[in-house]
């Protein structure tokens, strides 16, 4: 009978650790959304790339979890009665969730980090158009640099 409270409790806690989203995580999420649509520098999309990089780590670490847990209900199901199928069900729901959100957060750290390399690219462009065209005033302004080499 102890064992039995026990399990019945282990699974309760465990459903309550397994909530969805809370009140914080959703302002998160709300403020990351807001800077992904903010970000316009190089700096902006790395550090939205190493967010969203954590992100998907975490929701891998979530995700085995799940997968193991799974895996135990799927071995010792007696172990929980009449609730076993639910517990099935809702850890298999829960550990797809989780992939899901992992690859959807790889795909966001994936277009990211395209955009910072783009914006580097263009920085990079750019500083080397600023030299020429700073390299052809110094040419023009002193005339005798041009031909000094004849």
């Amino acid at each position: 009978m102890k064992t039995r409270k026990f399990f019945a409790v282990l699974s309760l806690g465990l459903l309550g650790a397994c909530a969805q989203m809370s009140p914080h995580e959703a302002v998160q999420n709300t403020n990351i959304r807001k800077a992904a649509q903010n970000a316009r520098t190089r700096i902006d999309h790395n550090a939205l790339t190493k967010y969203f990089e954590g992100a998907a780590r975490e929701m891998q670490a979530k995700a085995k979890e799940q997968k193991h847990l799974l895996e135990h209900y799927e071995k010792k199901g007696y172990l929980y009665g009449r609730q076993a199928q639910d517990l099935k069900s809702h850890t298999a729901a829960l550990l797809r969730k989780y992939k899901a959100n992992a690859e959807e957060n790889i795909k966001e750290a994936a277009a990211h980090r395209q955009m910072a390399l783009e914006q580097a690219n263009r920085e990079r462009d750019f500083a080397a158009r600023e030299d020429q065209m700073v390299g052809a005033e110094k040419r023009r302004s002193n005339p005798k640099q041009d031909f000094s080499g004849l």
